[in-house]
C-alpha cells in the first residue's frame, strides 16, 4: 500500500517516491541482502564460509545495476557489479535465458572477478511475469582443485593450473540442480562433499533474496518499485558528490611495491585525480603481469578504489551502483592490476588488492584535508593445508589478522582482517574438531606495532601442529621484505614472518612458499603490525605503560634475525 492507502500499482502513472518511502524501499533491500548472507553463512557446509564468513551477497536491478550490498568482504564491492555485467554479457551472447526457476554459476575471474575459489552464483526475480531484479552471491570455496590443497600456489603458470574453471552455465534450471554442472565442478575439488554443500547453500541465499525482493515488489508495484530504485541510485550519486568535494581538488600520486614469488619488487603505481567531476584512478607506471598468481583482475583493482573512496566518505552512503558512478579506474592492459586471460590470479585477490589499498591510501594522505591512516598489515596471510587422513583427502583454507595502522587521534586496531578483507577468524575448537590439526598458540604478536604518537595495532602468531602424514601447507602471505609504512613521521610496523619446526630444528621460511610436513610438525604465521601515526616521542607515558602492562609492547624489545630457507 502507498503512505495514502492506495495500491501504488493501481495508480495511471506511478508517484514519485518521497524520501520515506525510499528509506523503507532501500532498507528493506539492504535487509534482503544481509538475509541472503546469513542464510549462506547458516547452511554452508565448509568452516570458511560457515565460520568465517567468506562470502557477500547483492541485489540488482534488471538493468544489473547494484542496488544494495550486505557488509561482507570489501574485495567483492566492486567486483560483483562488474562480474554480474559481464555474466549477463556473456549469456546474452551465448543464448542462456534468466528464465523463472534458473540459476547461472561461473568462477571465471576474467568474467566474475576475484579468484577461482570464489564461486558467483545469480538469480533472476521475477514479478508477475516480468523480470525485476537480480538476486547474487560470491562464496569462496576452500579447494576448487589445483596443484596445492586450497588451490593458490605460487607454482601455477596459468588459469587453469589454479583448478576448475566454471564459465557461465545453468547450475539451477526450473528450480533443480543440474546434476552435470555440480558433478563437473565437484569432481575436481579434494573434498567434493563439502563443495555440493555450499554449493546449495548459495542456492538457498538467493531464494533468500528472490523472496524479500518479492515482497518489497508486490508492496509497491512494479513501477513504483523501478521508480524507487532509480531515485535511490540518484539520491546515493548527490550524495557521494557532495563528500567528494570535501577532499581537496588535485592530483595524487604513490606507489607501493608487493613482494613477487622470488622476493622481487613488483610495483603497484597510481595516480588518484580529485575533481568537481569525481575521482579518476590511472594505474600507469605499475608492473607488468607475471607468470604466477600474483595478478588481480580488473574488478579486484576496482573494488580496492570503491574500498577506499567508501572508507573516507562514509559508510551512511548506500553501497549502490549510484554511489561508485563518480569513480572512473584506468588500468593499462597486460599489468599486474588488469591481466589478460589466462595468466593466473589466485593469489591477486587477496595479496595484489591489499597492496593496491595501501597504494590508493597512501596517494590520498598526500592531500591537505587527508584523514587516512599509516599502513596496515597488508596482507590476508593466506594458509592452506591439506592431505590425506585415512584414505580421504581433505583440504583447508583460512587467513589471519594483522594489525591496523594508527591514525590522528587513535591507535590502531590490534589482530584483525584489514582493508580488502571482513572475515572471521576459524575458532580453534572448529579446526581440531573436522582436522587432523591442533592450534598450539594463538595470541597478539608483541611488540609487532608500528611505533608513533598513536602506534599501529599489533599483529598475531598463530601455530598448527599437524596430526597425520602426508600433509602439504602452502602460505601466500606478504610484508615480509617491506614494512607497513607510518604516517607523519611514525615508524613501521613489523614484518611478517613464517616458521616451521620439525623436531628440534626451527626455521624461516619464505611466505609465499609450499611445504611437505608430516605428523608432530608445526608451522607458525607471525603476521604484519600496522604503521605508527605521528613521532613516537610525543606518545603519552600513560598510554605506553598501559601497552606494557597489557602485553603489547615490550621495552627494549629486538626481534633476532634468523636464516630464512
Amino acid at each position: 500500500m502507498g503512505l495514502d492507502g492506495r495500491n501504488v500499482w493501481d495508480q495511471a502513472k506511478p508517484m514519485k517516491p518521497d524520501r520515506t518511502t525510499l528509506q523503507l524501499i532501500e532498507n528493506s533491500l539492504q535487509y534482503a541482502s544481509e538475509e541472503m548472507g546469513l542464510a549462506l553463512r547458516n547452511s554452508a557446509y565448509s568452516p570458511n564460509i560457515a565460520e568465517r564468513m567468506d562470502h557477500s551477497a547483492a541485489v540488482f536491478d534488471a538493468d544489473g545495476r547494484l542496488l544494495a550490498q550486505a557488509e561482507h568482504i570489501p574485495v567483492h564491492l566492486g567486483s560483483l557489479p562488474w562480474g554480474l555485467r559481464n555474466i549477463l554479457a556473456r549469456c546474452s551472447r551465448e543464448g542462456i535465458e534468466f528464465l523463472p526457476g534458473s540459476m547461472v554459476v561461473s568462477n571465471n575471474p576474467y568474467l566474475t572477478g576475484t579468484h577461482l575459489n570464489d564461486v558467483t552464483l545469480v538469480a533472476p526475480v521475477y514479478s508477475k511475469g516480468t523480470l525485476v531484479a537480480f538476486a547474487a552471491n560470491k562464496a569462496h570455496h576452500a579447494d576448487v582443485g589445483g596443484k596445492v590443497p586450497g588451490s593458490i600456489s605460487m607454482l601455477s603458470r596459468t588459469l587453469q593450473e589454479e583448478g576448475h574453471v566454471l564459465d557461465p552455465v545453468f547450475l539451477v534450471k526450473d528450480d533443480e540442480f543440474v546434476n552435470r554442472t555440480v558433478e563437473e565442478f565437484c569432481r575436481g575439488s579434494r573434498n567434493p562433499s563439502e563443495r555440493r554443500g555450499d554449493l546449495k547453500a548459495q542456492r538457498a541465499a538467493n531464494v533468500a533474496g528472490a523472496r524479500r525482493i518479492e515482497d518489497v515488489v508486490s508492496a509497491y508495484g512494479t513501477d513504483f518499485f523501478a521508480l524507487a530504485a532509480e531515485e535511490s541510485l540518484r539520491h546515493s550519486e548527490t550524495l557521494m558528490r557532495k563528500r567528494l568535494s570535501r577532499i581537496e581538488p588535485g592530483s595524487y600520486s604513490a606507489s607501493d611495491v608487493l613482494e613477487g614469488k622470488d622476493g622481487e619488487d613488483l610495483v603497484v603505481a597510481a595516480r588518484v585525480t580529485v575533481s568537481k567531476d569525481g575521482v579518476q584512478v590511472d594505474y600507469s607506471g605499475t608492473t607488468l603481469q607475471v607468470d604466477y598468481p600474483l595478478n588481480a583482475v580488473f574488478g579486484v583493482t576496482i573494488s580496492g578504489v570503491y574500498f577506499v573512496v567508501r572508507t573516507l566518505t562514509g559508510d551512511d552512503i548506500p553501497a549502490n551502483h549510484g554511489a561508485f558512478a563518480p569513480i572512473r579506474v584506468t588500468a593499462p592492459s597486460g599489468t599486474l592490476v588488469n591481466p589478460t586471460y589466462p595468466h593466473p590470479v589466485g593469489g591477486g585477490n587477496v595479496e595484489t588488492s591489499q597492496r593496491n589499498a595501501d597504494v590508493i591510501y597512501r596517494a590520498l594522505s598526500k592531500s591537505p584535508s587527508s584523514l587516512v591512516p599509516a599502513a596496515a598489515g597488508g596482507s590476508m596471510n593466506n594458509v592452506m593445508i591439506g592431505g590425506r587422513r585415512r584414505g580421504k583427502k581433505w583440504a583447508f583454507y583460512e587467513t589471519i589478522g594483522v594489525g591496523l595502522g594508527g591514525r590522528a587521534g587513535s591507535d590502531g586496531v590490534d589482530g584483525i582482517q584489514a582493508n580488502m578483507t571482513n572475515t572471521m577468524n576459524t575458532p580453534i575448537e572448529e579446526v581440531e574438531r573436522r582436522l587432523p590439526l591442533m592450534i598450539t598458540r594463538y595470541e597478539f604478536r608483541e611488540g609487532s606495532s608500528g611505533r608513533g604518537e598513536w602506534r599501529g595495532g599489533v599483529g598475531l602468531v598463530r601455530r598448527y601442529r599437524v596430526l597425520s602424514d602426508l600433509t602439504t601447507l602452502t602460505v601466500v602471505a606478504d610484508r615480509e621484505l617491506h614494512r607497513p609504512w607510518g604516517l607523519a613521521s611514525g615508524l613501521p610496523g613489523s614484518a611478517t614472518e613464517v616458521r616451521v619446526r620439525r623436531g628440534r630444528r626451527e626455521f624461516r621460511v619464505s611466505c609465499k612458499s609450499t611445504h611437505r610436513l608430516g605428523e608432530g610438525d608445526e608451522f607458525e604465521i607471525r603476521t604484519a603490525g600496522g604503521g605508527g601515526y605521528g613521532k613516537a616521542g610525543r606518545r603519552a607515558v600513560s598510554l605506553v605503560a598501559r601497552d606494557v602492562e597489557d602485553g603489547l609492547v615490550a621495552v627494549g624489545q629486538s626481534s633476532p634475525a634468523s636464516k630464512r630457507h
